[in-house]
């Protein structure tokens, strides 16, 4: 059977139309980045931020301290000069580190220096920890954009980054753990401890307070 007159140009306009296709594809799908902020808590900033749609994943640790492998224990009491931090890591063909700053700032409260919320203490205090001038550029650009907003001075600082250190296993993802923990309340599921402290420590009451509907996770 002979071939047809016209096939090599269908099949051609076929492998145009196709790498086109892929071309629009790969287009969506940026670099896989990173940035480290402190917000208090971060079992909640962790939870805030595994919701963005272009978020991979989210990691709870400490940073900006002097001590390698610190414990929470070690953290949380004062004498390792470490935050409370995390580390998000996003696709930046779906959201890029000016939108994640500015969700930041609207997260927490910026201009409390002594901590946030019930936790008190400068492992709990709010900063920002930028690797390159690209991003120290966004998160000055971010927090000036926030102050003019709120109106009120924001103590946030951006400082240098330091060594990540990743939390111990059940800080990760302690929003939605299964397991039952003992609280004030009795034996209750994890995810269920971590609602009621939150609720407890005034977090969203406060955010709703200072940036009302520009809250981005605030209902």
């Amino acid at each position: 059977m002979r071939p047809l007159k016209h096939s090599h140009p269908i099949l051609l306009s076929f492998a145009i139309f196709a790498g086109l296709a892929l071309q629009t594809l790969s287009a969506k799908a940026g670099e896989t980045r990173e940035l480290v902020v402190a917000g208090g808590c971060f079992w909640c900033v962790e939870a805030d931020f595994e919701r963005v749609r272009g978020v991979k994943e989210v990691v709870s640790g400490y940073t900006g301290g002097t001590t390698d492998n610190p414990t929470y224990k070690q953290v949380t009491g004062g004498r390792t000069g470490h935050y409370e931090a995390v580390k998000i890591i996003y696709d930046s063909g779906r959201i890029s580190q000016n939108q994640l700053y500015d969700m930041f700032f609207r997260s927490i409260d910026p201009t409390d220096a002594g901590g946030q919320f019930c936790d008190r203490g400068q492992s709990y205090a709010t900063a920002i920890f930028v690797s390159d001038s690209a991003q120290k550029a966004a998160a000055e650009q971010a927090k000036a954009k926030a102050q003019a907003e709120l109106g009120q001075r924001i103590v946030t600082p951006i400082l240098s980054a330091k060594a990540f250190f990743e939390a111990e296993d059940y800080h990760q993802n302690y929003y939605k753990g299964t397991n039952r923990v003992l609280t004030r309340f009795g034996p209750i599921k994890q995810s269920e401890a971590y609602k009621r402290y939150r609720t407890a420590c005034g977090r969203d009451a406060r955010i709703k307070q200072l940036w009302g509907n520009a809250a981005p996770f605030v209902n």
